[in-house]
């Protein structure tokens, strides 16, 4: 018998346009964790790319939305429903402009930070009450436009800082599906010393 149910959302834009960019980061991340655990994406579900497995009496989704990123909500509200989950069930990762790259901050709850993909999945679910995983991908330089700059590739000198990046985040899922989000907060971000 399952005790839970656990949905893990990576955003980022369908299409391969965009699936190196710095907004797919999200995507990488639930590749990476689909790969470790030995998973594949084989299947469409509610405007989802989705692989399942089960884990220690607990049934996790990993899920890839198919709608661009701002409707990403639509997406995620009807696979919880789909699964008669709430909020609680829900994990998402993606990227954040206002953290360095190579930087990850765990949280239990909160609102969007101006990301129109957690905007989007804020008003569909109704609830702020969800845990997320943020990925830093720097700052634009210059005056360059947010909504420009999280379109554009990863540069080649910053590849290996993001597959460490993706490794160690990886490793603070598994913790957060293992010990909770209290615990996976206090071993994966940063002291104020960082």
């Amino acid at each position: 018998m399952l005790r839970s149910i656990t949905v893990i959302a990576g955003l980022g834009n369908p299409g391969r346009q965009y699936r190196e960019n710095r907004h797919n980061i999200g995507f990488h991340f639930v590749d990476k964790l689909a790969n470790k655990w030995g998973v594949q994406f084989s299947r469409l579900q509610n405007e989802a790319l989705v692989c399942d497995l089960i884990q220690d009496d607990r049934k996790i989704i990993l899920a890839k939305p198919q709608t661009l990123m701002n409707a990403s909500g639509r997406s995620i509200a009807s696979l919880l429903r789909f699964y008669k989950a709430g909020p609680e069930a829900l994990v998402v990762v993606y990227d954040d402009i206002d953290l360095p790259l190579g930087s990850i901050r765990i949280r239990p709850s909160g609102g969007s930070g101006g990301h129109r993909g957690m905007t989007s999945i804020i008003r569909e679910m109704a609830s702020e009450e969800f845990a997320r995983i943020r990925l830093g991908i720097d700052r634009p330089p210059g005056r360059m436009e947010p909504a420009d700059y999280v379109l554009q590739n990863f540069h080649e000198n910053e590849r290996e800082i993001l597959e460490i990046t993706l490794t160690r985040a990886v490793e603070c899922a598994e913790l957060l599906m293992q010990k909770g989000i209290e615990a996976c907060m206090n071993h994966c971000n940063p002291t104020q010393s960082e």
